[in-house]
């Protein structure tokens, strides 16, 4: 089970070729065939709708409609929230971020799989975590 957060979503969509899209793609592939299995937090399409309505702006309605057919399974209960909370005072970090990784620590077997190494480096010692160059799945 993988949380993806919203760095490795707009990779996966992105028609650059920057560092680590091809790998974005392939993880994102696996998910959407159902190949691998996904939860995200509730806040996902809206994050990922936010950066894509800035990056792509002709792309982004249409892409946000195409991610929704996915119909992933979120998980936005207390438990997650108090965790991202706790994170976000932590690491001194953004509540958007800390929600990924929280639903990551509050799922048996999850692991948040992320492209943001400013977050992964300020988060690795709590555990659940990967970076999606080195994420073996």
């Amino acid at each position: 089970m993988i949380v993806l957060d919203a760095s490795v979503i707009v990779k996966a969509l992105s028609p650059l070729d920057e560092p680590e899209a091809e790998r974005a793609r392939d993880v994102w592939r696996r998910v959407g065939l159902g190949q691998t299995p996904a939860l995200q937090p509730v806040h996902w399409l809206a994050e990922v709708g936010a950066v894509l309505a800035r990056l792509s702006p002709g792309t982004a309605d249409a892409d946000v409609a195409d991610l929704s057919l996915l119909e992933l399974p979120v998980r936005g209960d207390l438990e997650v929230m108090r965790r991202a909370v706790r994170l976000a005072v932590d690491l001194d970090h953004h509540l958007f971020d800390t929600l990924y990784h929280a639903v990551a620590l509050e799922t048996d077997g999850a692991t948040l799989v992320t492209a943001d190494h400013r977050y992964l480096r300020k988060a690795e010692g709590q555990g659940r975590i990967a970076a999606l160059g080195t994420y073996p799945g």
